[in-house]
């Protein structure tokens, strides 16, 4: 049976320095449960209790499973590479020590930090990626992170492919699945994140099922995105702007996709997301949007 979630970044809760104020731990838990929601993931480190039992008991009393939390990590800068493995291993730690055996530490790249692809995120060249060598890098650097994490704590690692990053488009994601051990890593196939990249998740889905350990249901508005290429924005501004719009509204054919996980018999979550930054509107009103589009599909 799958089962349905939503996330802290749908309240504004994300990695990168915003101006506003986001809403609170309790706030958003109590949010994702009126709207629908039966779990959630961890957010930055320090938004929800950093004690198991804590963290136990603030989801326990509202009937809601931890998933995965995202851990980012400067793939390209090797000399920051033991302080991410203790973040991650920190992280897996507290999950599992809070009743959450099953969940993922969700491995990305630090998205945003780069300068050039920050500012051409959704349009990249083929140049202004990795090059073999750095990939094979890169791919080792990710085995590393998921083996120590799975020996250490016993947690499963997926990796998230992100606009803004080094694992972006098509091509990249096919590169991070090559370059990885099947057994080590799987990947996070984010609808709305593959789609400004450039394709279609569901080639993704089609093509290497087994890879696909965890799913997020993102939405991706094509109009938007052309906007951004013409006035060249960055992601950040990409994001603010509303490329990733209510379920529904953009160009994701989540009919297909929902069809094929149960062609598949998947059985694992999908995690709603939709980037709702301070001040761009309603978290919970958007939450419980997506939450009855999904409910039309039969999710």
């Amino acid at each position: 049976m799958i089962q349905i979630a939503n996330a802290p970044c749908s309240w504004g809760v994300l990695e990168f320095d915003l101006q506003g104020e986001a809403a609170g731990c309790a706030q958003v838990l109590d949010e994702i449960r009126a709207t629908g929601y039966a779990g959630t993931e961890l957010g930055d480190w320090g938004f929800m209790p950093t004690e198991p039992a804590k963290l136990a008991a603030e989801l326990g009393k509202r009937e809601l499973a931890l998933l995965g939390a995202f851990v980012p990590v400067r793939w390209a800068e090797p000399s920051m590479h033991a302080e991410a493995l203790e973040i991650a291993v920190k992280t897996a730690s507290l999950m599992r020590d809070a009743g959450f055996a099953d969940a993922f530490i969700v491995l990305a790249d630090d998205n945003g930090t780069d300068r050039v692809r920050s500012a051409e995120a959704g349009r990249v060249l083929s140049e202004q990626g990795w090059t073999s060598a750095e990939w094979k890098a890169a791919g080792k650097a990710i085995n590393h992170f998921a083996g120590q994490i799975r020996e250490e704590t016993g947690l499963r690692s997926a990796f998230h492919h992100h606009a803004g990053g080094y694992v972006e488009t098509p091509r990249e994601v096919q590169c991070l699945l090559d370059e990885t051990d099947p057994d080590l890593v799987g990947l996070v196939l984010d609808t709305g994140h593959y789609a400004f990249g450039g394709g279609d998740a569901l080639d993704v889905l089609k093509k290497v099922p087994d890879r696909i350990w965890h799913v997020h249901f993102k939405d991706f508005h094509a109009g938007i995105a052309e906007r951004g290429r013409v006035e060249s924005w960055d992601y950040l501004r990409s994001v603010q702007e509303g490329v990733f719009c209510k379920l529904g509204a953009g160009q994701v054919d989540f009919r297909a996709f929902a069809d094929e996980l149960r062609d598949q018999n998947y059985d694992g979550w999908i995690v709603v997301e939709q980037d709702v930054l301070p001040g761009m509107g309603d978290p919970k009103a958007c939450a419980q949007h997506n939450r009855d589009y999904l409910k039309g599909l039969s999710l």
